[in-house]
């Protein structure tokens, strides 16, 4: 849960996956809006009330930044953790998220960049590339007298795809990925190096981390783990 004083917004994460939005009056709260992107529930909300954005973290080991004050409904999703997000923190006067998580990793996103929405997956009852029916698709199968195909989606133009015509993979960090996913072999000749180039920092902290704090005035990061270890980190090489 996450509270904005001076709107007197609640900002409620569940174990759905959707967070929603209240309004606090002075003797009544009232809803706003709901909204749902992730697959797992929510484990950590961070609000930024200067530039009027939410970030939210889940199970589902990714991070999804809402803009709730500028260009509303837009999503920007980050995949940098293999393990559910644990905590997150910002850094308004860098406008850097620092993002940590139960397999140990401290991510720190450049969020002073351009960063591109994940397209929405396509349907289709056979490959948008080569045409090759899917496996479900039992009448172009029958009448093209072919054996249907697994369906894959590509992470940059959200088509469905077939294996053949999505055998390359790319990261893709404008949209959040800074590991490499699946994209259909056209994308990933239209990919550049510098779209390939990473907008986040990798930090290993050697515990499974619960909860975080950022000392924003002098750089400290302290992190608690199940190990019932306590660690102080100076982020400003990082955060600055």
């Amino acid at each position: 849960i996450r509270f904005d004083v001076e709107t007197r917004h609640v900002f409620v994460g569940d174990h759905s996956g959707q967070v929603t939005i209240l309004k606090l009056e002075r003797e009544s709260c009232s809803l706003v809006t709901t909204f749902k992107g992730h697959t797992g529930g929510v484990t950590a909300l961070c609000w930024d009330p200067i530039q009027r954005v939410l970030f939210s973290g889940s199970s589902d080991h990714s991070i999804i930044m809402w803009d709730i004050g500028g260009r509303k409904g837009t999503a920007i999703e980050l995949q940098g953790h293999n393990d559910k997000v644990q905590s997150l923190s910002y850094a308004h006067h860098t406008r850097q998220l620092i993002s940590c998580g139960a397999d140990g990793g401290i991510v720190v996103w450049n969020m002073d960049v351009e960063r591109q929405e994940t397209p929405e997956w396509l349907d289709s009852d056979s490959c948008q590339k080569c045409d090759q029916p899917f496996f479900w698709n039992f009448k172009q199968m029958w009448d093209s007298k072919k054996i249907g195909l697994r369906q894959h989606h590509c992470r940059k133009c959200g088509k469905a795809v077939c294996g053949k015509c999505s055998s390359k993979r790319s990261s893709i960090p404008l949209m959040g990925f800074e590991f490499e996913v699946r994209v259909c072999d056209s994308c990933h000749e239209s990919i550049t190096d510098e779209e390939r180039a990473p907008t986040a920092t990798f930090h290993d902290s050697k515990h499974n981390i619960v909860h975080v704090h950022f000392d924003a005035t002098r750089g400290w990061l302290l992190t608690s783990g199940t190990d019932k270890v306590i660690k102080l980190w100076d982020m400003t090489p990082v955060v600055s």
